[in-house]
């Protein structure tokens, strides 16, 4: 998809020091991709704490038993 927008020069000036790129094109995907990742790992963490393993789970039954439930 096309799109024109207007980006700051001392911002990108800046990016492309961090960024193994070359473009302003590969810059803004690589940024965009980032922004993603990043709030894909903030969700997980937000689970943390919930669902998990049932509380009457029994690790030793399991293993008396032979393996698997």
């Amino acid at each position: 998809m096309r799109t024109s927008i207007e980006l700051d020069e001392e911002l990108l000036e800046a990016a492309f020091r961090y960024a193994p790129v070359k473009t302003k094109r590969e810059l803004v995907d690589l940024a965009l991709r980032e922004l993603l990742e990043h709030h894909r790992r903030k969700d997980l963490r937000e689970l943390r704490g919930q669902g998990g393993i049932a509380p009457d789970y029994d690790h030793k039954a399991l293993r008396e038993r032979g393996g698997s439930a």
